[in-house]
């Protein structure tokens, strides 16, 4: 269990590793499922079945990579409060769209390579191809054929192998045939996917407002300061809920504990958004509500002001990684 944890923190810190961790994962249990779980019932619901083995697993690991997401939740959470704001300002939506865009192209990662690795088995692509009552589709795979009306007729059998009025041979190649068309859709999938990130990650890095090595560093640093408020907020949760308890079976009076404001939280709490201010850099909400802050009477830091975290700057998508640890479309 140790071992395992490690290779997921490990798996955190680097991006190109997450993503192939994710991938492999993915990859693995579409094999258990091809080979353990998946029987073709080899009837009229050969295409409804493949197609839930090939559709629905992704559709839950999207659900699941959203919900998993940091950055999900800091987006929705009071958004509801925060209505009229976002939607009485188009620079406030297009900064959602923007947003959203980043959420869903790291939810992808997983569900996409499960289509992709099931296209390349073709297992679940022979069941449901088989079981359509497309004539056209039909056609294609038995015309030609020897005892082409019963290759029709019999075509939601053949994954199977079950004996029939078709000879094995002419079986054998109809589902090679499907076979090879599923492979085919799957290593375009996958070159898409490649092309697809590669001119994304161009792009981002192309806008992005800092150098390489400040990137990287800026990206060391979203990790770390998520590391110690996650270690942080932890430490000072138990001092509170100690104090608490103490104080309530003593009935003494409680010793003074300073909590942020739930001003405070919210300012930290926002999705980040870049400012090209002259003379401003700061590398996420925290690190400027702590180098705006102000000392109050009380002693206590304060921010000046929340405008911050209302501002239409956008946050550049090769910054994409200071809500979550990892970049959503510039990676390190």
């Amino acid at each position: 269990m140790d071992a395992f944890k490690a290779v997921i923190n490990i798996a955190n810190k680097q991006t190109n590793l997450g993503f192939g961790l994710v991938a492999l994962l993915t990859a693995g249990g579409e094999q258990m499922f091809s080979n353990v779980v998946f029987k073709c019932p080899c009837n009229q619901l050969n295409f409804i079945y493949g197609l839930v083995f090939l559709l629905v697993p992704a559709l839950a690991l999207l659900t699941l990579g959203l919900i998993l997401s940091k950055k999900t939740w800091k987006l929705v959470t009071g958004l509801c409060l925060r209505q009229e704001k976002v939607c009485g300002s188009c620079g406030q939506a297009r900064y959602l769209a923007k947003v959203l865009f980043q959420i869903s192209t790291m939810g992808l990662v997983a569900p996409v390579t499960w289509i992709a690795v099931a296209l390349l088995n073709g297992v679940f692509t022979e069941c449901a191809m088989t079981g359509t009552n497309t004539t056209l589709f039909n056609n294609h795979l038995c015309k030609g054929r020897e005892k082409e009306a019963d290759c029709i007729k019999e075509l939601h059998t053949f994954p199977c192998r079950k004996d029939g009025a078709v000879p094995k041979d002419v079986r054998e190649e109809v589902l090679l045939t499907l076979r090879a068309e599923s492979q085919v859709l799957g290593w375009l999938l996958v070159a898409s996917i490649i092309l697809s990130h590669l001119v994304l990650t161009c792009v981002a890095r192309c806008w992005s407002p800092v150098s390489y090595l400040q990137l990287k560093f800026w990206r060391l640093y979203a990790q770390e300061e998520s590391s110690a408020l996650d270690s942080q907020s932890t430490e000072h949760a138990r001092e509170l809920a100690k104090r608490n308890v103490k104080s309530f079976f003593s009935k003494t009076h409680p010793e003074d504990i300073h909590t942020p404001s739930k001003q405070d939280w919210e300012q930290v709490s926002s999705l980040y958004k870049y400012r090209s201010k002259k003379g401003e850099q700061h590398y996420s909400n925290l690190h400027r509500f702590v180098e705006t802050g102000i000392e109050t009477q009380d002693g206590l830091m304060r921010n000046s002001s929340i405008k911050s975290t209302e501002s239409h700057h956008h946050t550049p998508a090769a910054l994409g990684f200071v809500d979550d640890g990892q970049a959503a479309l510039g990676l390190v």
